[in-house]
C-alpha cells in the first residue's frame, strides 16, 4: 500500500473561503437576488403602467416603438424593421431604460436614506448609565457592615 501523502489546502483557498463566509458577502449575494427581482417590478412597472400613460399623452403612439431609422427600410414595428437589415435609433426604448433607472435610483436613494437614519438612532442611543460610583461604595460599605457581627 502506497503511503499516504496528505494534502494541505493553500493559503489563499483557506482566505477565499473565509471571505466568502462573512457576513458582507452574504448579505451582497441577497441584495442581488432581491435587486434582480425589484429590476423586474420596474420593468414592468414601465412598460405595462408608464409606457402607456406617455403614449396616450403623446398622441397614441407605441412608446417604446418610437424608433429612428438610419438607414434601410422602415417597417411597422422597431422588431421588424430591424429583422429587416434595417439601422435604427431606439428612441423609445432607451427612454424606457432611463425611466427604469430613474426609479430604480429613486428607490436605491429611499432606501439609503431610511436606512442611514435606523443607523443614526442606533448610534445615537446611549448606553444607559451604570450606578453612580459613590453609590457603588455605599452599597460595598453596607455589604460589609451586615457581614460584621454585632456588638
Amino acid at each position: 500500500m502506497p503511503p499516504s501523502i496528505a494534502l494541505r489546502e493553500p493559503a489563499w483557498l483557506q482566505e477565499f473561503k473565509a471571505f466568502l463566509m462573512r457576513g458582507s458577502v452574504v448579505e451582497l449575494a441577497v441584495g442581488l437576488v432581491i435587486g434582480a427581482a425589484f429590476t423586474t417590478i420596474v420593468t414592468s412597472l414601465v412598460e405595462d403602467l408608464i409606457n402607456p400613460v406617455i403614449g396616450l399623452l403623446i398622441g397614441g403612439v407605441d412608446f417604446s416603438n418610437i424608433f429612428v431609422v438610419l438607414s434601410g427600410e422602415r417597417r411597422a414595428s422597431l422588431e421588424a424593421t430591424r429583422e429587416g437589415g434595417a439601422a435604427v435609433l431606439a428612441v423609445g426604448k432607451f427612454a424606457n431604460t432611463i425611466i427604469k433607472f430613474l426609479i430604480v435610483a429613486f428607490a436605491i436613494f429611499w432606501v439609503v436614506r431610511i436606512l442611514a437614519r435606523l443607523r443614526v438612532h442606533e448610534l445615537g442611543k446611549a448606553p444607559p448609565p451604570g450606578p453612580d460610583p459613590s453609590l457603588l461604595l455605599l452599597t460595598e460599605i453596607r455589604d460589609e457592615l451586615r457581614l460584621r457581627p454585632r456588638a
